[in-house]
């Protein structure tokens, strides 16, 4: 299971994420927001950032327009290992070295093809399980 949140600068992005994930036939569960109205992006990102940290959900993706509040967001609670991810090849190192579990995306500044390049990239990538990320993922969470 997939936890998918935005705010309103990232709804659009957040709905063509949700049908590709559809497409795939992976599940997910929306956190919001649930149209492009004004809100506070806490509201919805640390709900599904709880998820990913209890295991109720796999992993997560968060939007907003820039991908730096959700990401700040998320990675306030314990647990969560939010990447912002600009290209594929970042959302592949952070899973293969940081075992994040949590994409952030910039709407503003991503367009939707990228996107979601960058969202197969994270959710196809598994962690290596070297001792050197293991080790240095301790030390994160320590």
């Amino acid at each position: 299971m997939i936890a998918i949140a935005s705010d309103h600068g990232g709804y659009d992005l957040k709905e063509r994420v949700k049908k590709y994930l559809e497409e795939r036939g992976l599940e997910y569960k929306d956190f919001g927001c649930n149209d492009k109205s004004s809100c506070d992006y806490p509201d919805f990102i640390k709900p599904a950032a709880k998820a990913v940290a209890d295991g109720s959900c796999d992993r997560g993706i968060v939007i907003c327009t820039t991908g730096i509040g959700v990401s700040i967001c998320a990675n306030r609670i314990p647990g969560v290992r939010c990447a912002l991810c600009g290209d594929p090849v970042s959302a592949k190192l952070t899973r293969l070295h940081n075992d994040a579990n949590m994409l952030s995306i910039g709407a503003g500044v991503t367009g939707e093809f990228l996107a979601l390049d960058i969202v197969e990239k994270f959710l196809d990538t598994p962690f290596s399980e070297d001792e050197r990320h293991k080790r240095r993922i301790g030390k994160i969470e320590g």
